[in-house]
């Protein structure tokens, strides 16, 4: 996906800056990432280039390149591109300004190209960036607003595993970005920056629920959004602490009942702060290695 977006990215400002109609053979001279390309290989890269640009807005057009009418070539005027001064005022620019630092990719801030382009300011602020980074994989990234955008199933790896996926949407949730959707039946939640090998369907391939509500579907709890690989446990809470253990985890629960649940666990540490709380009447069923570490923290602050 990088390659290509480099490529019409290279072909665009070619045809932007020549001033002239060029045929196919000077453009595959020229342009970086069609020389090195067979005829066939060159001329099918080059009509779904056209036809992306195409899609995309771009005044592609095929004009006489001499005046004896005889060969043509591609060009796409400057005057028809460009857009009209959106007249901005001082407080939509520096909206913009703001956005465009708020989703960093790989650490790095937008640029300001765009900006000025539009009239608007560089950002001025100081200190830490107000946003949250991506990662460095602008490509997974692209193609998962993709997959959104155009409703296609994907295959991905998610900590080693395969999963599929309809993605639904894309938000931010306690400095991490997280992918939302459903599969098997229910909505499952996946931070970005652990997704690899994205593979996409085709497109239409599922409805978004009207209802669908990525706020409710986040709201994490420390243990479940964390840097760890993802696992669930089983817990078992002694009918004196279910009652508000229930509260917390949202679990429906009868008085004087025990109370055992299914917890995400994203964060190991913040998991075992959480069950030692309750002291002995909060007991880790499965599975051992998270069992384990809320006893060896019971015995290191007893002092065993």
């Amino acid at each position: 996906m990088r390659n290509v977006i480099e490529r019409l990215l290279n072909l665009l400002a070619f045809l932007l800056t020549v001033e002239r109609p060029v045929d196919a053979d000077e453009i595959r001279r020229t342009v970086a990432g069609y020389a090195d390309k067979t005829d066939d290989a060159f001329h099918r890269m080059f009509e779904r280039d056209k036809k992306q640009l195409k899609e995309l807005g771009v005044p592609l057009e095929l004009r006489y390149i001499d005046v004896w009418e005889i060969d043509q070539g591609y060009v796409v005027d400057p005057d028809q591109y460009g857009i009209a001064d959106p007249e901005l005022t001082d407080e939509e620019r520096a909206a913009l300004a703001l956005a465009a630092n708020v989703v960093r990719v790989g650490g790095q801030p937008a640029g300001p190209e765009a900006l000025f382009k539009l009239g608007g300011l560089a950002w001025q602020g100081g200190g830490a960036p107000l946003g949250a980074d991506l990662g460095g994989d602008i490509e997974g990234a692209v193609e998962l607003f993709d997959a959104i955008r155009s409703r296609r199933r994907i295959r991905f790896t998610y900590h080693g595993s395969k999963r599929r996926l309809d993605p639904y949407t894309i938000a931010r949730r306690r400095g991490h970005w997280y992918l939302l959707g459903r599969t098997d039946g229910e909505i499952k939640v996946f931070r970005v920056d652990r997704i690899s090998g994205i593979v996409a369907g085709e497109e239409g391939a599922f409805e978004r629920p009207t209802d669908f509500d990525p706020s409710i579907e986040l709201d994490l709890h420390p243990w479940e959004g964390g840097p760890d690989p993802e696992q669930t446990a089983t817990v078992r809470f002694d009918p004196e602490v279910a009652w508000w253990a229930a509260r917390i985890l949202k679990e429906p629960h009868e008085p004087g009942e025990t109370l055992e649940t299914t917890m995400r666990v994203g964060h190991r540490d913040a998991f075992v702060g959480f069950i030692t709380s309750f002291g002995p009447d909060a007991e880790v069923v499965a599975p051992p290695e998270l069992r384990d570490m809320v006893i060896d923290r019971v015995r290191g602050a007893l002092g065993e």
